[in-house]
């Protein structure tokens, strides 16, 4: 059993090594990428609306992920559960809008350097969930609150996309769903639907049941949530006065994200207490081995 443990805690160590220094690369990769987006005139070649929601997005990036993570990082290899939160939550924000900036952004100079931040951000977060699993379980408590929250936002989010998908689908000219974005298919419904909305599905059901080995990862989820509102409010009140004619973007929609971005920073603020008290009641059970 020894032989077992002292190979798990390696594995750990290792992880952390690993995750540290991906960490710190996708910090320096995305800082660079994310100030060149918003300085470089003339880098962004698309509609005036995506060009200005491209810039919001780098200015979150610039000031809200970046510093949490590299802050998260520098907690050091006894870095607390907060700082593992933190860091999960920074690292899939990065990622979620590295596809974004490969994807939705046209061809450009610092092309290599987003692809480089979406490699960075994807085996950042690999290794990141792999600490957060090896983790020693909190106590069995079921947040069906905060499980209800996720699926009802997962629905709601799903049914905004299909309802946009669905009948372009069966319109004369299905392109038309992509109007005045300058792009051919959606990278935001494509990894939503095919990813992000399914896997906060996933993390709901193992919240309700209990499963207690989930609540760093479903609080490292509600932190990306967080961000990601705030930084979709950001981008679609930059790109609607980039051009106040599209209806790609729109200001009248920034409240809502507020609302989402408090609320989601609430249930995430939950997770977070059960997580403290339940390794409150660990650090007071004697270690019997």
């Amino acid at each position: 059993m020894t032989t077992v443990r002292d190979a798990a805690v390696e594995a750990e160590v290792s992880s952390r090594v690993r995750s540290t220094t991906t960490g710190w690369l996708l910090v320096a990769v995305a800082a660079g990428c994310a100030a060149a987006t918003l300085s470089w005139n003339g880098l962004l070649t698309g509609p005036a609306v995506m060009n200005g929601s491209a810039k919001g997005t780098a200015l979150v990036v610039l000031v809200a992920a970046v510093p949490l993570l590299a802050a998260s990082l520098s907690a050091g290899p006894a870095r607390s559960t907060a700082a593992m939160v933190g860091s999960l939550g920074a690292s899939a924000y990065l990622l979620y809008n590295a596809v974004l900036f490969v994807f939705a952004t046209p061809f450009n100079q610092v092309f290599l350097g987003y692809v480089a931040m979406l490699g960075l951000s994807l085996w950042t977060l690999v290794l990141l969930l792999v600490q957060a699993f090896a983790q020693p379980a909190h106590p069995t408590v079921r947040h069906r609150g905060v499980a209800s929250f996720i699926g009802v936002v997962v629905v709601l989010n799903a049914v905004a996309w299909l309802a946009r998908v669905v009948p372009a689908l069966f319109d004369e000219r299905p392109l038309s769903v992509m109007d005045g974005t300058g792009l051919t298919t959606s990278p935001i419904y494509v990894q939503d639907l095919a990813i992000w909305l399914p896997t906060f599905a996933w993390l709901a059901f193992e919240l309700w049941r209990g499963t207690s080995r989930y609540l760093v990862p479903a609080a490292g989820a509600l932190l990306f949530w967080t961000i990601e509102s705030v930084g979709v409010g950001v981008d679609q009140w930059w790109g609607h006065h980039a051009d106040p004619t599209s209806d790609v973007a729109s200001a009248a929609v920034v409240p809502m994200f507020v609302l989402l971005a408090v609320g989601t920073a609430v249930a995430l603020a939950v997770l977070l207490r059960s997580i403290a008290r339940g390794e409150r009641e660990r650090s007071e059970v004697p270690d019997r081995e």
